[in-house]
């Protein structure tokens, strides 16, 4: 009977991966992708019921691959062989973008410089700061990680910024950040940040060309909602 179920199980796993070879993923429910991906963590047996547990706990495939090893490893089944494999699914996505990037082309509009930087904050579990810095040209001379926070605040190195664009030689630059709080909204200190980073810069030859805040793909400008709305009353005082 044991050996019939190990049968039973190589099969249902063979048809799931021809399946997916076929056509995809499309239209897959969040357990069964989550069940396919657990064939590789756990080579034999039935994983459909954790996958089920996952979905569960964690209330989305999304959830499940944002979870810590500690939040995954409490659901029976999950060792940390598993949980590590599902941890790395994000950040192997987030590094697959990030190679893709184009490094060197010309960044002439901030459309241009949200596809570029998007890929940075993939998956990001924390809040992080980046730079892009460009040349007089407006060509993308590099994309560096200029400060991290905690999942609540992040402080900007302003130092680390100035020496980053000091060393390749940058003319201009769009800083980016995430908001964990999934709000879009520039805080106040997202506006004070950004006088203060300007100001810092011009000395040094540098433009301050945006501020960008990533939030589960919406992307909000800085300079564009100044335009647009105004500054926010306490920074009109």
């Amino acid at each position: 009977m044991a050996e019939q179920g190990k049968h039973r199980h190589a099969g249902h796993r063979q048809r799931m991966k021809t399946e997916f070879l076929t056509r995809g993923l499309e239209g897959w429910p969040d357990h069964r992708v989550l069940e396919l991906l657990l064939f590789y963590a756990i080579p034999q047996g039935d994983v459909n019921a954790i996958a089920h547990d996952l979905i569960d706990r964690f209330g989305s495939l999304a959830g499940v691959l944002d979870a810590s090893v500690d939040e995954l490893t409490k659901v029976l089944g999950v060792g940390e062989h598993t949980a590590l494999l599902l941890r790395l699914i994000p950040a192997l996505g987030r590094r697959y973008q990030m190679d893709r990037s184009d490094l060197g082309k010309i960044i002439n509009s901030i459309h241009q410089a949200e596809e570029l930087l998007g890929p940075y904050f993939f998956g990001a579990r924390n809040e992080m700061v980046y730079g892009l810095f460009l040349d007089s040209k407006r060509k993308a001379l590099g994309v560096r990680l200029v400060s991290e926070g905690s999942i609540s605040a992040c402080d900007i190195n302003i130092r680390r910024i100035l020496e980053e664009a000091v060393g390749l030689r940058a003319s201009r630059l769009y800083l980016a950040h995430n908001h964990i709080s999934n709000l879009a909204l520039p805080s106040d200190a997202d506006w004070q940040a950004t006088d203060v980073i300007r100001s810092a810069l011009l000395p040094a030859g540098v433009t301050l060309e945006d501020h960008l805040i990533f939030v589960d793909g919406d992307v909000v400008s800085l300079m564009e909602t100044e335009r647009r709305q105004g500054r926010p009353m306490y920074q009109l005082l």
